[in-house]
């Protein structure tokens, strides 16, 4: 039996096809990049529930592919082995200029219930005082929201700038609080919600950012189709936080567990203008 020369064609098509090792851009397996900034074992306490319910809903693997910086987090993004990232408002932001297929999903929702957070300048006995001089910065990691970015926002508003200050990044907003705690850092940059659990040691907050955007779940709509980005903003902001659902989500990390709403590009305008003014540089100053 002869095929019709189409046919021939195409299915020599599809062979060469193999032979170059040629995969589709649709994920079967969703592969899953949490916050870089805690320890594996954390990452799957905080994080595993809520992929075990995504692949229940979606019928298909999740699974995690750990990095251990947002640097990386973003280039395995661009460069296709990351479906799904956990990201905060700066790293979204750096990833979308270069890379239009970065599409935001959902934000979860903070303990209070908002769709935001803030990032604090804190102290521990330091004055705020105009003009500074020789003072010293505790930051995150130089993709961190609440890191460069959010002081230097912060120290503009006063006439300020982080650059002309003493800045080194200790990754970690608990490492933030505790050097400034400690005294070894005049003033530090950290999430306003961690900052305040550290009142008890003498950390203040002594000034916030405008409200920005929480963190939500990025697809990479290049390997994703729009039907499973769909289904994806539709398991999650289906979920009802204080209701039938309550005890699913208790289970899921502290971030997590209070619900979610969709996401858009536009939300993430306010972290734009704070990044027009600041250069953010990769390392400290001293």
């Amino acid at each position: 039996m002869r095929f019709p020369a189409s046919r021939r064609c195409a299915f020599l098509f599809v062979f060469f096809l193999a032979l170059l090792g040629y995969r589709p851009l649709l994920a079967q397996t969703l592969y899953f990049a949490p916050l870089p900034m805690e320890q594996p074992e954390e990452v799957i306490k905080q994080f595993k529930p809520l992929l075990d319910y995504l692949e229940r809903r979606l019928g298909t693997k999740v699974e995690i592919r750990y990095s251990t910086s947002y640097g990386e987090i973003l280039e395995r993004f661009r460069t296709g082995q990351i479906d799904l990232a956990y990201l905060g408002p700066l790293p979204y932001v750096s990833l979308r200029e270069n890379y239009p297929q970065a599409e935001p999903l959902v934000h979860f929702l903070e303990k209070n219930g908002q769709a935001t957070y803030s990032c604090a300048l804190i102290g521990a006995g330091a004055k705020l005082t105009k003009p500074l001089s020789g003072k010293t910065f505790a930051l995150t990691q130089p993709l961190s929201t609440c890191g460069f970015l959010a002081v230097d926002g912060m120290l503009r508003e006063r006439g300020e700038k982080l650059e002309n200050q003493r800045f080194r990044y200790l990754d970690k907003h608990d490492e933030v609080a505790l050097a400034v705690a400690s005294g070894d850092f005049d003033f530090g940059g950290m999430k306003t919600a961690i900052a305040q659990r550290y009142a008890h040691l003498g950390v203040s907050v002594l000034a916030e950012t405008a409200p920005l955007p929480a963190f939500a779940l990025i697809a990479n709509s290049r390997r994703l189709s729009a039907q499973r980005i769909e289904e994806l903003r539709q398991a999650l902001t289906s979920l009802d936080a204080k209701g039938r659902d309550q005890a699913l989500l208790a289970t899921w990390g502290a971030q997590l567990r209070h619900g979610a709403i969709v996401a858009s590009d536009a939300d993430y305008d306010v972290v734009r203008r704070l990044r027009r003014q600041a250069s953010i540089p990769e390392k400290g100053n001293f």
